[in-house]
């Protein structure tokens, strides 16, 4: 008989019990493992001036932090065509984690000084600066919408980053939401939704001071002025080949689709849609129009002084 028959004969003498070995998971299955929005916040640490050196391999990484139904898509193209920017995709960083998956790797990298956060932020920098290698350009320009809602954490990855804060008209970009699918979102439910992502732009406006505000509309009515102005922040010289980004392909026209397809389409910059007027504009958005300077002004028709 083997010790383990011999163990679990005595062990059921003694205790009633007995040990039984865990049935192994079928072929092709893998454990579950909660989803990103079911799991604790990551921790991770903030890199000091000298350990960014070693910690990161990007700098001064530039993120357009803005609503759903902006224009993001229009200025990424517009940057992209800069030969010293690049602009990918949307990466949604945020939804890109780090497991580990046992006591020993966990162990492994704790022994490393690396918590999950500290992971994720050296996986994040590693796509982002292979991305800008091989666009062989100086600056990566990223501007998922949901980066609104984690801007302390990509301040907190990359401290030298620069931050773009893109503004538009709140019943503009709540009618857009609305429009673009008008069976899953009735209005009401597209103001809800922009809402949330207005509300948290803003929060992340106010708490960088040093970062650089453009508005949809100005750069629709005068592209040339609001380049030129966001080149300067970004500390680059001016290129007109922003203002004319060339044909995009057939997914990129379907990945831009809004009220600046048109812009998409032809490589050009077009006149946006008029603004709303004030009886337009519905109660619960009122607020971010007079925070973000949409007064009763701007909705008869003027856009707002260009914000630096």
């Amino acid at each position: 008989m083997s010790l383990a028959r011999h163990l679990n004969r005595a062990l059921t003498v003694t205790t009633g019990l007995q040990v039984r070995r865990a049935p192994r998971a079928a072929k092709g299955k893998t454990s579950a493992v909660p989803k990103p929005a079911e799991r604790p916040a990551a921790a991770y640490r903030c890199p000091s001036a000298e350990e960014l050196a070693t910690d990161r391999l990007l700098r001064r990484p530039v993120f357009v932090i803005s609503s759903i139904r902006s224009g993001s898509t229009l200025l990424r193209m517009m940057l992209g065509a800069h030969p010293r920017l690049h602009t990918a995709h949307e990466l949604h960083l945020g939804r890109v984690d780090v497991i580990c998956d046992n006591w020993h790797s966990e162990h492994a990298m704790s022994a490393l000084g690396l918590a999950r956060g500290d992971l994720e932020h050296l996986l994040w920098d590693r796509v982002m600066h292979r991305e800008l290698v091989k666009a062989g350009k100086d600056f990566i320009v990223e501007k998922t919408p949901a980066n609104a809602y984690m801007y302390r954490r990509l301040k907190d990855c990359w401290p030298d980053a620069r931050f773009v804060f893109l503004l538009r008209h709140p019943e503009s970009v709540a009618r857009s939401w609305h429009e673009s699918d008008p069976v899953k979102r009735p209005y009401d439910k597209a103001v809800t939704d922009v809402l949330r992502y207005m509300t948290a732009v803003e929060e992340a406006r106010a708490a960088d001071t040093e970062g650089f505000t453009v508005r949809y509309e100005d750069i629709t009515a005068d592209p040339e002025r609001e380049m030129r102005r966001l080149c300067a922040f970004l500390g680059v010289d001016y290129a007109p080949a922003m203002l004319n980004y060339g044909r995009k392909s057939g997914r990129e026209l379907v990945r831009g689709l809004g009220d600046w397809r048109d812009n998409i389409r032809t490589g050009t910059v077009q006149p946006g849609r008029a603004l709303p007027a004030q009886d337009e504009i519905p109660e619960r958005l009122r607020p971010m129009c007079a925070t973000w300077g949409y007064t009763s002004d701007a909705a008869s028709g003027a856009t707002p002084a260009a914000a630096s």
